[in-house]
């Protein structure tokens, strides 16, 4: 074999490595699971809506209280496969709030940031006049009209992007 054909069946041997490689890593990508927030529907499973999440993506619960017709904010941060509690505000006391922690005013609201308080799941019943929506990053999702009125659960869950791109 001449010193020009060696060099050529190593250059297309290399070429060969070199796709190789690039398939298989393009594989592996497609099978990397990612994280998604889940809301589906808590009596029936049946999957209302999934969004992707990262580490630190912000989730806030933005509803107005039911007796005190004020608005209430509780704010959780992805943290791995938990919904951990960062902040809660609200307008005015009622019942269901805070009112033993340490609380302080920001901009006119009460905020709490409460100690340690991580989710696996978290199950909210949307009503009319609750008025719930569901802000994950920068989008926003009304919950009474998503879930019909109809108590929902909410948690993060791992699928690969196969997953996600099949029905």
């Amino acid at each position: 074999m001449s010193d020009r054909a060696g060099r050529r069946t190593v250059g297309l041997a290399l070429a060969s490595i070199a796709v190789l490689a690039l398939v298989l890593a393009g594989g592996a990508a497609a099978t990397q699971p990612e994280r998604v927030l889940v809301v589906e529907n808590a009596e029936t499973g049946e999957r209302l809506f999934a969004t992707p999440v990262e580490n630190d993506t912000t989730v806030t619960l933005a509803y107005n209280h039911s007796v005190e017709g004020s608005p209430v904010r509780d704010v959780y941060a992805v943290r791995g496969d938990e919904l951990v509690m960062t902040r809660m505000e609200f307008s005015s006391y009622g019942w269901g709030f805070p009112a033993q922690a340490n609380v302080t005013r920001e901009n006119g609201s009460f905020v709490h940031h409460p100690d340690d308080v991580r989710l696996s799941e978290l199950y909210v019943s949307p009503g009319d006049v609750a008025g719930h929506r569901l802000h994950v990053g920068d989008e926003t999702y009304d919950l009474v009209a998503r879930s019909d009125a109809e108590t929902v659960r909410i948690h993060v869950e791992h699928r690969s992007i196969l997953q996600r791109m099949t029905p």
